[in-house]
């Protein structure tokens, strides 16, 4: 039962049926077929046995569940039946229970503890790989979310189908998770290490599972109306008088930066982790937020150097964003997109190209405002070109006054002239329609107009 694999879900139903979809090619019984498809010696009582000691006849438990107000499907693994391991009858029900998600427009929801696949059944049970990765593809081309929860352990197949192709990805604290186990590679990779790595989205405790849940599920399932509305400036109210007066302001370090913005704009929100390839950027804030009852992505830079991993972070929480039909609002703030050997061999270049696609493809609508500094092609690549207003304490410019000055080959006093000259300032930049409007400091309205 579903609240055996998971105590937190011990007030969850029973499965409802779909645990009942078995594998047409074998079933352990009497005759040939009792030790499975390569008759392994034996394999038929370890099933037996197995079923005794959980109750369960397979690895896996699915069914449909209310989880916060969502109905939801639950694939939980029962890693007391044999290991949590991946056979032949595993890989039907996965493949049955993504299929019913898809018949109902449900949200899925992977509870995994595996071991990896069935050694008794051979490549039979490696090739469920395959088969869980088609479902899990044809779920997402459904636009149809899906959270994974890794328990202990998430190794092999399991967790380079299931875990790691999930769209959010919730890991409890403690589990080993990674694709060689502890048998194969001791000793095993950490939960830990992953969110490091940025493969996974949030670490919590097991006490934490059913309320995170609950969050994330409404977040996935509720979508806006319409384009994210332009959140109100918090800085400054007044317009700088010079283009260097601008650049000094947006520098400033008491200003309000991405933080602020989002605690003064949501009402809770709940943040994504990494760019899935082994990068996290610090300085990129990005996930989805709830405000006035609507679902609303956000990709947020933090006034540093953005580096490769946020641009892919960033594109990563727009292409989830798009396919579920949620608004998104990106802030703007920073010098530029870092330059170090690092980033170059990191592919700064081609994430930064990876972002501009990401929003050019999006079909919902994107919405930027520019809370600080608007350093040129790193600075560009979160902003949505028809949909971008600013603030009175921001610039945006083709590159740095300075470093301006300096290809000029003009003297380095003459920046301030250069910022001038590069018409930077907010209103600079909504007479020549580069911007929108400048956003009020007004908090009774959330509409930004130009003046």
């Amino acid at each position: 039962m579903i609240g055996r694999v998971a105590s937190s879900f011990a007030e969850l139903p029973d499965d409802l049926g779909l645990s009942g979809v078995d594998d047409p090619r074998w079933w352990p019984g009497d005759g040939d077929q009792a030790d499975g498809p390569l008759r392994w010696p034996g394999y038929g009582d370890q099933l037996s046995r197995a079923e005794a000691s959980t109750g369960e006849r397979e690895s896996v438990v699915c069914g449909v569940a209310e989880i916060g107000g969502v109905t939801t499907v639950v694939v939980a693994f029962e890693f007391g039946f044999l290991g949590g391991s991946l056979g032949t009858r595993t890989g039907a029900r996965i493949e049955q229970a993504f299929t019913h998600a898809r018949e109902l427009r449900l949200p899925v929801v992977s509870l995994v503890a595996t071991g990896g696949s069935r050694m008794q059944e051979g490549t039979l049970a490696l090739t469920q790989l395959p088969r869980i990765a088609r479902q899990i593809t044809l779920t997402r081309e459904a636009g149809l979310p899906h959270v994974a929860v890794l328990r202990d352990p998430t190794t092999g197949g399991g967790w380079a189908t299931l875990g790691a192709g999930a769209d959010v990805v919730l890991g409890l604290r403690g589990a080993q998770v990674g694709f060689a186990g502890s048998r194969v590679r001791p000793p095993g990779y950490s939960v830990t290490q992953q969110f490091a790595a940025g493969l996974v989205d949030q670490l919590i405790l097991a006490e934490e599972l059913r309320g995170r849940l609950e969050r994330w599920l409404r977040l996935l399932t509720t979508s806006a109306d319409g384009p994210a509305p332009v959140p109100s400036a918090l800085g400054q109210g007044t317009l700088p008088k010079t283009g260097w007066d601008a650049v000094v302001r947006a520098r400033t370090l008491g200003r309000p930066r991405a933080k602020a913005y989002l605690a003064a704009y949501f009402d809770w929100h709940e943040p994504i982790n990494g760019d899935r390839s082994g990068g996290v950027d610090p300085g990129v804030l990005c996930g989805f937020g709830h405000r006035d009852g609507e679902t609303i992505a956000y990709a947020a830079q933090c006034g540093t150097a953005t580096r490769p991993a946020g641009f892919r972070t960033a594109a990563r929480l727009v292409r989830l964003a798009d396919r579920l039909g949620i608004p998104v609002l990106t802030l703007v703030d920073t010098p530029g997109a870092a330059n170090d050997a690092g980033a170059e061999k990191a592919g700064v270049g081609a994430a930064i190209a990876d972002l501009f696609t990401a929003i050019a493809a999006a079909r919902v609508p994107v919405t930027t405002l520019v809370i600080g500094e608007g350093g040129s092609g790193g600075a560009l690549a979160f902003a949505a070109p028809d949909r971008m207003w600013v603030t009175p304490d921001s610039y945006f410019a083709v590159i740095s006054p300075e470093l301006a000055t300096a290809i000029l080959k003009r003297d380095p006093g003459q920046a301030r002239q250069t910022a001038d000259q590069l018409r930077l300032r907010p209103q600079d930049l909504v007479e020549l329609g580069v911007a929108q409007g400048i956003a009020q400091l007004d908090q009774t309205t959330d509409q930004a107009t130009a003046r």
